[in-house]
């Protein structure tokens, strides 16, 4: 692999999935490498590539000179490769916010995926994980992704911003329509983009107002209630439009994410059946093995930072307004970090792994994610056996997100040891919802 012919906004690049062999490329001969522009590059502007766990560590720890928003006076920024206007996108969206203002919203939304809150929501997702096992018991076969992966999470985020289960399927297809690049490149949309951005927006929109006039315990409730610091220092609630978009991303970021990295950790299990059978055969292993899966599939491939001053990284002269992006999977493989990174291993310690990224913007869900996969792993290898893919995967077209659209796999009823089928402990006709532990009031706006 030489370094002229890298093209990381070439889509293509990443259609069975993350591109392994570039990166260690990177990591041996260029850790911090200058992308120059190409074809595919959205703005017609070159990047720096960040490949190695210590100078993404570097970068992710200085958030003054590698903003999460923007450059000094510039009008663009974001966390992505495309730059995207200051005071609609960057600047307003959490995650594309620098401090002191991204640390006093997020403090609003921490109490909601506390320990003490997700202990109050375990036996509820439970149950939920229960029902998910029991609705493709009996078919021997199923979409993981999507009948699977895909319904813990987004039934966990609807909950918690007090969003009817009945509507979770479309907040989920919304974000799908968003994030897929299936017939557009970098920088561009498309009529089935554009409109499903409107939904979600005038969706979150009403949900907004219909908790200003009556709040309930969910997390919307407790942010529009409140009130931060405004640029002069006085009190103000947020705006409109971060309500908003604070509403996007927790749909997105909160189910996205999670659901891929079950359905590609229930893919490592069954290519990998040695491990797959240790942790049928100790459970105990759940919590290297969620760790060893965080890492193996590492959801979000790349974030972009903006530098705010010149500064020196691993040899090489950045300068102010440079965009500079960190490659989470490439830094989850570094061989000076992990032990054989290639191989997939659930007893792997230590595993320093930044799936959930580090810093001011570590992840706000990483709790409620790793509870999700423990209780839904458990669930599937506790009941079921002889686990199988039958098709291909499908993957979806992006370089920012590991993400699967299709994992095909067969399966069958796991036996007891004497010989007798295994069933639930629980039936379980209609789970409460998750609001009546959290407090939550849904309300169809």
């Amino acid at each position: 692999m030489k370094l002229d012919d890298i093209d990381l906004c070439d889509l293509d690049r990443f259609a069975d999935g993350f591109p392994d062999e570039i990166f260690t490329t990177l990591r041996r001969d260029a850790p911090v490498w200058w992308h120059p522009p190409t074809a595919h590059t959205p703005d017609g502007r070159g990047f720096w590539v960040v490949s190695t766990h210590a100078d993404v560590l570097a970068v992710v720890s200085d958030a003054e000179r590698f903003s999460s928003e923007r450059a000094p006076s510039a009008t663009g920024g974001g966390t992505i490769l495309e730059d995207l206007p200051v005071g609609t996108a960057a600047g307003v969206l959490l995650n594309m916010m620098d401090d002191p203002r991204h640390r006093q919203i997020r403090r609003l939304v921490t109490p909601s995926v506390s320990p003490r809150a997700l202990a109050r929501m375990e036996q509820e997702l439970e149950l939920r994980a229960r029902r998910l096992v029991d609705s493709v018991i009996d078919r021997g076969a199923c979409d993981l992704l999507v009948d699977i992966a895909a319904e813990l999470p987004i039934q966990a985020v609807a909950a918690l911003l007090g969003v009817p289960d009945r509507d979770r399927h479309d907040l989920m297809a919304w974000s799908n329509a968003t994030l897929d690049h299936q017939d557009r490149e970098l920088g561009e949309t498309t009529d089935a983009v554009t409109e499903s951005a409107s939904a979600m927006a005038a969706y979150g929109s009403r949900l907004v107002e219909e908790r200003k006039r009556s709040p309930g315990a969910d997390l919307i409730s407790s942010v529009v209630g409140a009130l931060v610091e405004d640029g002069q220092g006085h009190p103000a609630p947020l705006s409109d439009l971060e309500h908003l978009m604070l509403f996007n991303l927790l749909v997105v970021a909160g189910s996205e994410t999670t659901r891929n990295s079950l359905a590609l950790g229930m893919v490592a299990l069954i290519e990998h059946p040695d491990q797959l059978h240790a942790l049928q055969d100790d459970p105990s292993l759940m919590s290297t093995a969620v760790e060893e899966i965080l890492r193996w599939t590492t959801a979000t491939l790349y974030n972009r930072r903006t530098a705010t001053v010149p500064v020196e990284l691993n040899g090489c002269p950045i300068e102010p307004g440079d965009k500079v992006t960190v490659w989470w999977p490439s830094a989850n493989r570094d061989e000076s970090v992990f032990d054989d990174p290639f191989r997939f291993d659930i007893t792997r310690t230590p595993n320093p792994h930044l799936t959930f990224g580090h810093g001011t913007h570590f992840c706000l869900g990483a709790g409620l994610a790793r509870m999700e996969m423990r209780i839904v792993i458990g669930e599937l290898l506790a009941r079921l056996q002889s686990f199988e893919l039958t098709g291909p995967i499908r993957r979806a077209r992006t370089n920012k997100h590991a993400g699967v659209t299709k994992v095909p796999v067969a399966f069958r009823r796991q036996r007891s040891r004497d010989g007798s089928l295994r069933r639930g402990d629980v039936q379980i006709d209609r789970a409460p919802g998750l609001g009546s532990i959290t407090g939550s009031k849904e309300v169809r706006p």
